[in-house]
């Protein structure tokens, strides 16, 4: 990926001299690190993960606690970095694509750089969970040590696969904007039986949406030879077919709530190949 390090995005809220905070469960975290916690944890210990670390319901968030300095090491500096130009390039793209594609407006999201544990409006982010949007406050929430998880653990290395992790992200704030998010909280609550069925779809859907993005930086020249191909394996690493063999346990498509490996690499590619959010139809079929 073509990029050149510079300033830090005025986006990013850094949080990761703050101590955590406390949490709960309201609203609804969405996004690739969702997909960790109930296909890995929950599936591995055969029960709620956030019951291991006491969280209830009607626990609420409480703000964290004082900043202190950032002590990061050079390669941590360089991510933050690679993050940012990620985060400009991604929303400065939705800034002119959303008004031209639909009739809304695009608004920025913030992004919350954090370690460890941090209260959010969606409950607790905890890095364990990996990258998520949480709409209640129009935030994304990572903890840099996703990537290295990435990496090592689901066999996604690169640049461009980090920056899928921004765009898909990203999508799901077009989706929040767009009132797609609220539409499938919405049928959510009114079929709770194809729950799962609607989380695959938002996510499929942010899939195609990052894709989208991935056309555009290709088209501006942005892209290197094999960057489609790192986009498209980290699509596919986190794929709930492959959590639930990583996890030992049988595959159930039923259970799924992001997507299998095949399909969401193949939705990242339908968004990249065409370039235009009415290619990212995941809702059609419902």
């Amino acid at each position: 990926m073509r990029w050149i390090p510079g300033k830090v995005s005025s986006d990013i809220e850094d949080e990761r001299g703050s101590s955590g905070g406390g949490f709960g469960i309201g609203g609804m975290p969405i996004g690739i690190g969702g997909a960790v916690v109930l296909l890995v944890l929950s599936l591995l210990f055969g029960r709620n993960f956030f019951s291991l670390i006491g969280v209830g319901p009607s626990q609420t968030a409480a703000p964290a606690g004082p900043a202190t300095p950032v002590a990061e090491s050079p390669k941590e500096h360089r991510e933050v970095q690679l993050v940012s130009f990620v985060l400009d390039d991604v929303q400065s793209t939705w800034d002119t694509l959303l008004p031209q594609q639909t009739n809304a407006q695009y608004h920025h999201a913030k992004l919350v750089l954090f370690r460890d544990s941090l209260g959010s409006a969606c409950g607790y982010a905890q890095s364990a969970m990996g990258p998520f949007y949480c709409p209640e406050d129009e935030k994304v929430y990572v903890d840099l040590s996703f990537y290295n998880e990435l990496k090592d653990r689901f066999g996604a290395p690169g640049e461009f696969a980090q920056a899928y992790v921004i765009a898909h992200e990203v999508g799901h704030h077009v989706q929040n904007i767009l009132g797609i998010t609220s539409q499938a909280e919405e049928a959510m609550r009114r079929d709770p039986q194809h729950r799962n069925e609607y989380s695959v779809r938002l996510e499929l859907q942010a899939d195609c949406l990052a894709g989208v993005w991935g056309h555009s930086a290709n088209q501006r020249g942005k892209l290197d030879s094999g960057d489609i191909d790192s986009g498209l394996g980290a699509a596919a690493a986190v794929g709930d077919d492959r959590l639930q063999r990583m996890a030992g346990r049988h595959v159930n498509p039923d259970s799924f709530t992001h997507g299998s490996a095949h399909d969401r690499a193949q939705w990242f590619r339908r968004g990249f190949d065409g370039g235009r959010i009415s290619d990212c139809q995941t809702f059609g079929g419902r």
